[in-house]
């Protein structure tokens, strides 16, 4: 690719949504242009065979879930070989587009397909995982009487040789609680205090999202001061996360308002 394409990219698209296919997206980004990538992709929850949701269930409990209408403009029902191989290559482009002191922050779920469970090593591969960070979400509902209840998902750490967390970081655990999000129009949102713990423990200035989904990522890195790069594919999500980005920023900026009128009227 000739570098005149490369010229404004991704400056142009610091702080945006970019709404368009993410392993095509990034396929047009310079090495080397973002220090952090936080993401969660569509889990492929409709070709599941261990979760009691198939593509045409109509009735039972799975039925009204918001999960069950799917994603806008994604099915999420990819045989599993073609959804591993997508994910792989989604992942490679991430990895390239790290700085070398950057890191990948991938929410994933282990799953179980044919009554055995999957631990991702079907998409992560090749891929140098240093750590993988539990994240227990209080709660859940099980559709199979063949396993316990799933309460945790996994987030892979996959940084590149020269990453460190942010002074103070490491005291961290490796097993987060956060409640998922339930006030969001997405079917399946990223609790902010979730994306907050990772931004907040790096030092990282443009984090990328290429699953941008509701811009919980993009409120997020902007509420800590930072950029962010959001890709999307579903024009619906691309319209609805901007506006919550504009809320979020207004919100901000009547809270600063207030603040200084309480610290002018104390004067």
């Amino acid at each position: 690719m000739k570098n005149g394409r490369h010229k404004k990219f991704p400056d142009n698209f610091v702080n945006k949504i970019v709404c368009g296919d993410c392993l095509k997206t990034m396929r047009q980004m310079p090495d080397k242009c973002v220090d952090l990538v936080v993401t969660s992709p569509p889990y492929n929850l409709k070709n599941s065979t261990g979760n009691g949701m198939s593509a045409n269930t109509k009735s039972g409990k799975w039925a009204g879930n918001p999960l069950q209408n799917g994603y806008s403009h994604y099915n999420d029902n990819i045989p599993a070989d073609e959804y591993a191989e997508w994910q792989h290559n989604c992942l490679r482009e991430m990895f390239r587009l790290l700085k070398d002191d950057g890191a990948i922050f991938y929410n994933h779920k282990w799953r179980v397909q044919n009554g055995i469970i999957q631990d991702r090593k079907d998409i992560i591969r090749d891929l140098p995982v240093r750590q993988i960070i539990i994240w227990r979400r209080k709660g859940g509902i099980n559709f199979n009487p063949g396993y316990f209840l799933p309460t945790y998902e996994v987030i892979y750490m996959i940084p590149k040789p020269e990453f460190k967390l942010a002074p103070k970081a490491n005291a961290f655990g490796d097993v987060w609680e956060f409640t998922q999000e339930m006030n969001n129009e997405h079917p399946a949102p990223f609790p902010v205090a979730l994306i907050d713990r990772i931004i907040s423990s790096t030092t990282a200035q443009t984090i990328l999202d290429p699953f941008s989904g509701s811009g919980t990522t993009a409120i997020t890195a902007l509420g800590l001061k930072r950029n962010f790069i959001g890709i999307e594919l579903s024009p619906d999500y691309c319209k609805n996360s901007e506006a919550r980005i504009e809320r979020n920023k207004k919100q901000s900026e009547l809270l600063k308002f207030k603040t200084l009128s309480l610290f002018q009227d104390t004067e």
